[in-house]
């Protein structure tokens, strides 16, 4: 295979979507599965719509899953006397011509051809016009557009996912490659800059198959070397169209946001129309890379599910080293207002045994907030439901008060010690240990679910486990009436 230069191209007038992304990881891999380069290019013509702050969430949607690109980005907008000079080489050809048709007069003419039931092809009156009219609207200034002089015929490419496609030319249109300002259109600056750029596979979305078409026509009639083309299967919501935010259709920064580890991004979305040929789905990006082809593309569309996104970034979080752990859930810990960076660098290895607690019972990064506030705070709320069937027997507060008669005494203040001692007190007051392991996880936590309750309570230490259960012993002998 000649030397692979793939790119992705996206327009900064909005987020890095996961449609996107998915077409800069799969150029990713393809490049990096064949020792090639993987490219940026901004498509930022469209002055009205770009801006700089799309393009730089862009750069950092794409440094944060990892896909950089191997040279440096390439502005289109940098680029417009390039493109111009292409056009021209097509008009000296005379593959493309001039249009001086007032779009009034060709929205008039489209207007007719369908209330005829024609098809509302342009009719070429401007190639069909006299020389010496052409000349002198060439001499006097008069603003044109360039349209490309479709031959009769067919064109068909090759597409490395979808087979063969073919079109037939009377189903097109002597296109616009160049407004009137002297801009090249979208399909014209692609074709130069993917041929400048050496683009040797040009890896998009199914929708782009029809613009595929005119740019082959462009590549034929400036004579130059088509790239491959590979057209991967769009992403659906589950409902089976476009995707809607519920879905999933936020920008990949958003996911960042919400706690989505970019392990887990990659990984789901890599499986979103591709293969590795087996069974697995939790895959490193080594092994993606190792595995990647396009013939393992399904050109069916692929349905996007968040619920299993959420999954398979609980098993990321499982499989990430709780100190590492500890460093991405910074930014959520703080802005819950629960730590403050320097809690979390000055009590290190509580916040890693924290971690180590809670990480099995998370699917979000988030999670670890919202689950583990009992952990840095006191003032927490019981849970309704959990005071109803843990705190409303009138033995829970004697109970209650003989445990904490019994943790005073421990030490060390172990899970080993801690486990004993309840099932010791639960023995003596024949009842099972749940009796005692309920009560006690809704006084120290607030909750009735979370991580085991003996390290729960070695970590959070002696003294704050008997401050808590004293605080419950008072809310039962007020609510009990005692």
């Amino acid at each position: 295979m000649p030397d692979v230069r793939v790119r992705i191209a996206p327009s900064p007038s909005g987020y890095l979507h996961i449609g996107t992304a998915r077409a800069a990881l799969y150029n990713w891999l393809f490049a990096r599965h064949n020792n090639g380069k993987f490219l940026l290019r901004i498509e930022d013509t469209d002055q009205a719509r770009s801006s700089q702050e799309m393009v730089q969430v862009i750069l950092d949607s794409l440094k944060w899953l990892g896909l950089e690109s191997d040279e440096p980005a390439v502005y289109q907008s940098q680029r417009l006397d390039i493109h111009k000079n292409y056009v021209d080489k097509l008009l000296e050809s005379g593959k493309a011509y001039r249009c001086w048709c007032e779009p009034e007069v060709l929205k008039q003419k489209q207007e007719q051809a369908r209330k005829e039931k024609r098809n509302p092809r342009y009719d070429r009156a401007c190639h069909n016009l006299p020389n010496e009219e052409k000349r002198k609207n060439i001499e006097s200034g008069k603003p044109f557009a360039v349209r490309l002089h479709l031959p009769e015929g067919e064109t068909t490419f090759d597409d490395a996912i979808v087979g063969e496609v073919t079109r037939k030319h009377e189903d097109l249109d002597d296109f616009i490659i160049a407004r009137s300002d002297g801009r090249a259109v979208y399909n014209m600056a692609v074709v130069v800059d993917d041929h400048e750029m050496e683009i040797s596979h040009v890896i998009r979305g199914n929708d782009h198959i029809s613009n595929t078409f005119k740019q082959v026509l462009i590549y034929d009639g400036l004579g130059l070397q088509k790239p491959k083309f590979a057209h991967i299967p769009l992403i659906l919501g589950k409902n089976k169209a476009k995707m809607s935010k519920r879905d999933g259709a936020a920008g990949v920064t958003d996911y960042a946001k919400m706690g989505y580890l970019k392990e887990a991004v990659i990984n789901f979305i890599a499986l979103l129309g591709w293969s590795p040929g087996d069974d697995r789905e939790v895959m490193s990006l080594e092994e993606m890379t190792e595995a990647f082809s396009l013939e393992r593309i399904n050109p069916a569309n692929a349905v996007f599910d968040m619920e299993k996104l959420t999954w398979m970034n609980g098993e990321y979080i499982r499989r990430t080293e709780d100190y590492k752990l500890v460093d991405l859930l910074r930014p959520f810990l703080v802005e819950a207002g629960l730590v403050t960076q320097l809690f979390i660098n000055s009590r290190w290895d509580y916040m890693v045994k924290f971690v180590g607690l809670l990480k099995d019972r998370c699917r979000l990064l988030s999670d670890f907030a919202s689950q583990g506030i009992y952990f840095f705070t006191d003032e927490f709320d019981y849970e309704e439901k959990g005071v109803r069937k843990h705190f409303a027997a009138p033995e829970v507060l004697d109970r209650l008060r003989q445990w904490h008669n019994i943790l005073e005494g421990i030490d060390p203040f172990n899970i080993e010690q801690l486990e004993s001692s309840l099932r010791g007190l639960a023995e003596k007051l024949q009842i099972k240990p749940a009796m005692l392991i309920h009560p006690t996880r809704l006084a120290i936590s607030g909750t009735t679910k979370g991580p085991s309750l003996f390290a729960m309570m070695e970590l959070l230490s002696k003294e704050k486990c008997l401050a808590r259960i004293k605080r419950a012993i008072g809310f039962v002998s007020v609510n009990n009436g005692n």
